[in-house]
């Protein structure tokens, strides 16, 4: 663990003419001038912001001039955070206010692929483009309501797509294709959709993948669909056509092309969309958001805790199964334009996205930690290949940022660029803790708590500590929080999520130190969910993979962190008597998690065990081995008399003296 130096030097510090241009000093001064409060620093406007949050959510939505109505008697109601709502009565339409002050002749999105060359499509194209999918939906019947899924990488036809849902308040769903199989069919599935949007293909580190088999196969396993639209992405629209109840993206757009486009005004709390859990304790549950709550959140976090305004190029390396996609179409609502890359950021070397930024004149570059320490690693020196004049800012997440890797940002990057590592959850699609403009870097520390999140570091006690490492949890309600998760009528499964630990408190499963300074370091994950790649995965998906593998009794697997900079996964198994852990049939594990589950997860090493350790009750007991491989003493990491066998705990101790 990274041990904080309390004197630890400031890597970068704003301009007082950055500071004086940005979104946060311009928040500030109309709080002043409309709202008679007046904040010396960004702790006590983040002090406010926690302590009266209705007064501050009106704030945001009269600062960003929400067009819809609202009660102006209630913001909020309820007692609880797991059930108030948020401005009850007020109606709105989350797509409107994408294209509001769309300036028609410039960029709205700029995207590349590994199979398309870089292109523009303007904001009146993306308008027309969007209207003429709406008008198709509508056509054949999608309502307010009604679910409509994706199986597309993140081109503009997605893009597309989702606002279209978004603006007759249709609810969306969304995987990448390079998922597999039956990881599709477990999150689309229980949400029954009407209406799929499905690439033919997509290609990966210069590979093609076909898709079409594949799509054969989930509509036949999602019975209520309705229709099925494929996006020509690998294939000539002449074979796409000849699928059967299909019809071809082409066809339907150059059909509805010079609709209208018009917005169906819905409730606040009206679904928006439906992100997934990991996963960890059974399919993953449907977390769903309301149009409402992501508006807001999105303006606050993009507008405030980014810095993004109407002219900025923001890009961020993500998937459409990761909930950074969502995020990255939001940056619209602040008129900014958006950057797409579909393809490995890796392909065919590390420079592909230094040298898309160059091209596009990109403002904001938002990676993953492991991006940039990749390429630290092979010695990419990008201020001295690529014209980075524009790029004001670099976002990281996915995993904590090492020291080294805000070191080689500003030595091999740019000097004077503002470098934020952000940390949050697709369970509120935002940051829980960021940048903040007006604040220096440090080195391994992330610069803030996010306005309006209440974010604390607690003990297993439940009291606040600082400066000390403990569980990052929040005290007050956001409006991005789930309004519920799918098919939990009770509220039971959403309960048991986030608020079994610590009563009516949300506990995230992090680990997270606050300093004294009000700056934060996260630790990686307090619990089970497995992270690589900013993809996010439960390990019950990949048990679920090996299934059907009948020389496989059991398994367990857990991701350690081994430094700042890498973690270790392996994989534990027990197999039936008789059989043994091959090589062949450890290539075919690996198969077997590639293709159903996701190929950044398969594991580092896979190991044969005779037994693994469980609760009285026959769980597994992921966590408390995940804590005894990272060194923790096992009476501190496991209570000994909640095991069935707690004579198994003996080898993970030898295990991981050899890590």
């Amino acid at each position: 663990m990274r041990t904080e130096d309390v004197n630890a030097k400031n890597l970068w510090e704003p301009s007082q003419e950055m500071i004086d241009k940005s979104n946060l000093k311009k928040f500030m001064s109309w709080l002043e001038n409309y709202r008679g409060l007046k904040f010396e620093d960004y702790q006590e406007l983040w002090e406010w912001s926690i302590t009266e949050i209705e007064a501050f959510w009106t704030a945001i939505w009269d600062y960003y001039e929400i067009i819809g109505t609202k009660n102006d008697n209630e913001v909020l109601s309820g007692e609880k955070i797991l059930n108030v709502k948020w401005f009850p009565g007020a109606k709105l339409n989350y797509a409107e206010h994408v294209f509001r002050n769309a300036d028609p002749d410039q960029p709205a999105v700029i995207y590349q692929s590994e199979i398309r060359s870089q292109q523009e499509l303007s904001w009146a194209e993306l308008k027309k483009n969007t209207a003429a999918i709406a008008q198709y939906l509508k056509s054949i019947g999608i309502k307010p309501g009604d679910r409509v899924v994706s199986y597309a990488p993140n081109i503009h036809e997605t893009l597309t797509a989702f606002l279209a849902c978004a603006s007759i308040g249709a609810v969306w769903s969304s995987c990448a294709p390079e998922f597999g199989i039956q990881s599709v069919i477990d999150r689309f599935k229980q949400i029954k959709p009407k209406v799929l949007f499905a690439v033919d293909g997509y290609q990966y580190s210069g590979k093609q993948y076909d898709r079409l088999e594949l799509i054969e196969k989930l509509k036949s396993e999602l019975p209520s669909l309705q229709e099925t639209i494929i996006i020509p992405y690998l294939q000539n629209q002449t074979e796409i056509r000849s699928l059967r109840n299909s019809v071809c993206w082409d066809q339907l757009l150059m059909e509805n092309i010079g609709a209208p486009l018009t917005f169906e005004s819905v409730p606040f709390d009206h679904p928006l969309w439906i992100l997934y859990s990991s996963g960890t304790t059974g399919k993953p549950k449907g977390i769903v958001q309301s149009q409402g709550g992501i508006l807001l959140e999105h303006l606050k976090f993009l507008g405030l805790q980014c810095d993004l305004r109407k002219g900025d190029r923001f890009f961020w390396y993500t998937t459409t199964g990761w909930m950074m996609w969502n995020i990255t179409v939001s940056s619209l609502l602040t008129g900014a334009s958006v950057v797409l890359f579909d393809g490995n950021p890796s392909y065919p070397n590390n420079e592909t996205l230094w040298r898309l930024a160059e091209s596009t004149k990109m403002t904001t570059f938002g990676t993953s930690a492991s991006f940039l320490m990749a390429s630290l690693r092979e010695g990419v020196r990008p201020k001295e290949q690529f014209d980075l004049s524009s790029l004001r800012g670099i976002g990281s997440t996915g995993s904590p940022l090492p020291e080294s890797g805000f070191q080689w940002v500003y030595e091999n990057v740019k000097d004077d660029v503002w470098l934020y590592s952000a940390s949050g959850g697709t369970d509120i699609c935002s940051g829980f803790v960021g940048g903040c403009v007006l604040l220096p870097v440090r080195s391994g520390e992330l610069q803030a708590r996010s306005l309006g999140v209440a974010v604390r570091s607690f003990n297993d006690f439940g009291e606040e500590v600082m400066d000390e490492i403990g569980e990052l949890v929040v005290t007050k309600p956001m409006p991005s929080m789930p309004i519920y998760f799918w098919n939990d009528e009770s509220g039971e499964r959403y309960k048991e999520s986030y608020f079994n630990v610590f009563p009516d408190i949300w506990r995230h499963g992090d680990f997270i130190k606050i300093t004294s300074r009000g700056s934060a370091i996260i630790y990686g994950r307090s619990d089970a969910t497995i992270n690589r790649g900013g993809v996010r995965m439960g390990t019950s998906e990949i048990y679920s993979a090996l299934d059907p593998i009948s020389e496989v009794v059991d398994g367990l697997i857990v991701d350690i962190p081994i430094s700042s900079e890498r973690t270790y996964m392996p994989l534990f198994i027990v197999l039936k008597e008789g059989s043994f852990l091959t090589d062949e049939l450890k290539k075919q594990l690996n198969q077997t998690i590639v293709q159903n589950c996701s190929p950044r997860h398969v594991p580092n090493d896979i190991f044969c065990v005779e037994e693994l350790p469980k609760t009285l009750n026959g769980k597994k007991i992921e966590v408390p081995i995940k804590k005894i491989l990272m060194g923790i003493p096992v009476e501190q990491a496991v209570n000994l008399d909640s095991l069935l066998n707690p004579e198994t705990l003996q080898y993970f101790v030898d295990f991981q003296k050899e890590i």
